[in-house]
C-alpha cells in the first residue's frame, strides 16, 4: 500500500509541474493569434477588425502572467479547456473529441499490434539465438532506424497514385460524412492502410530487440537452468519462466508508448494530413492557438501519466520484488 501511495503522489506532484510547464510554454513563442491570422490573410483584415479580434480572443486584458495561471488553473478545476482560436466559436474539448478518436484508433492500434509482434518475435529470437531467426535482426535494426515520417514519405512516393488502391491523404474521401455506415468505415479503414503499416514496420524492430536481448540475458540465469533439470517443457520454461522476466523491461516501455498515443506521432499525421490529435497540435503551433496547445499537451500528459502508472502496477503485479510490503 505505501508503494502505491508513493507513487500515487509522485504521478500527482508531476501532473501540476507538467500543467505550470503547459501554461508558460505557450506565452514564450513569440507571436500572437491576431498577428498570425494578418499573415494568413496577408494584410488583407483592417485596423478596425484587428482590434475587433483582440477584444474577441480576449487578448486585449492586460492580466499579470500570475493572474492569468491561477486563472488557467481555475478553469481546469472546471474542465473548462477555453476556446479555440482558430476554430472560434468551438471549444478545445469539441475540437479535440473530433480528432482523439482517429487518432487512438490509427496510433493505439499501431502501437499495440506493433508491442505484441516486435514481442513475440523478440521472445522467439532470443530463445532460439544463433538460428536463422537471427537473420532477421538486421533488416529489423535498419527499419527502426528511419524515421516515421521518412518511411511515410517513402511509401506515398512508392505506393500511391492516380490508379493505386491505397489514398496518399486524409482520413476520408472528401464529400463524406463521417459517421458508423460500412460505407464510411470501410473508406476510412483503406486512408489508414498505409500510416498503419508505415507505423507498424519502423517500431516493430525496437521492441523486437529489445526483448531479444533480454531473452539472451535471462536464459543464462541459475533458474533457466534449475528449470530444465526439473524436467519442465521447453515451451514452458519460455513462457512461465524466461519470457515473463524479460517483458518486465518491455512493460514500462509499453506504458509510456501507450500513453503518448493520444498525442499521435505528429509528423506521420501531417505527412498523410490524418486528421488526428497531432495534425491539430501543428495547426494550433502555426497558428498561435494557445487554448488548443494547451489542451493537446495537458491530454498527452495526463495519458502519459495515467499510462505509466497502470504500467507501474503491472510491474508491480509481475513482479513481486517490488512491492515494498513490511
Amino acid at each position: 500500500m505505501k508503494y502505491f501511495v508513493r507513487r500515487l503522489g509522485f504521478y500527482l506532484f508531476t501532473l501540476w509541474a507538467a500543467v505550470t510547464i503547459n501554461f508558460f510554454i505557450p506565452r514564450l513563442i513569440p507571436g500572437n493569434p491576431v498577428d498570425s491570422l494578418i499573415a494568413q490573410r496577408k494584410g488583407q483584415i483592417d485596423s478596425k477588425a484587428v482590434e475587433s479580434l483582440t477584444v474577441l480572443f480576449g487578448l486585449d486584458k492586460h492580466q499579470s502572467l500570475a493572474s492569468q495561471y491561477f486563472h488557467y488553473l481555475g478553469q481546469l478545476l472546471h474542465g473548462d479547456l477555453g476556446v479555440s482560436f482558430q476554430n472560434f466559436p468551438e471549444p478545445v474539448t469539441t475540437v479535440l473529441g473530433s480528432a482523439l478518436p482517429w487518432t487512438l484508433g490509427l496510433i493505439g492500434t499501431t502501437t499495440i499490434l506493433a508491442f505484441l509482434i516486435g514481442t513475440l518475435l523478440g521472445v522467439f529470437a532470443g530463445w532460439r539465438r544463433g538460428t536463422w531467426v537471427d537473420a532477421l535482426l538486421p533488416a529489423t535494426s535498419f527499419l527502426s532506424s528511419i524515421p516515421y515520417f521518412w518511411l511515410g514519405l517513402i511509401s506515398v512516393a512508392w505506393f500511391t497514385g492516380v490508379d493505386s488502391f491505397l489514398p496518399n491523404s486524409g482520413g476520408y474521401d472528401p464529400g463524406l460524412i463521417p459517421g458508423w455506415q460500412i460505407g464510411f468505415i470501410g473508406n476510412a479503414l483503406r486512408h489508414s492502410i498505409l500510416p498503419a503499416a508505415t507505423i507498424i514496420v519502423s517500431s516493430v524492430g525496437g521492441w523486437l530487440l529489445a526483448m531479444r536481448n533480454m531473452m539472451v540475458t535471462v536464459t543464462a540465469e541459475d533458474y533457466i537452468t534449475v528449470a530444465h533439470a526439473k524436467g519442465l517443457s521447453g515451451r514452458r520454461v519460455m513462457t512461465r519462466y524466461a519470457a515473463r522476466n524479460a517483458l518486465l523491461p518491455s512493460v514500462s516501455g509499453f506504458g509510456m508508448a501507450l500513453g503518448l498515443v493520444v498525442g499521435g506521432t505528429f509528423l506521420v499525421e501531417y505527412v498523410f494530413s490524418y486528421p488526428g490529435v497531432g495534425l491539430q497540435l501543428l495547426n494550433a503551433i502555426s497558428g498561435h492557438d494557445y487554448p488548443l496547445i494547451q489542451g493537446v499537451f495537458l491530454v498527452v500528459t495526463v495519458a502519459v501519466l495515467a499510462a505509466n502508472f497502470l504500467a507501474d502496477l503491472a510491474y508491480m503485479a509481475l513482479d513481486p520484488r517490488t512491492r515494498k510490503e513490511g
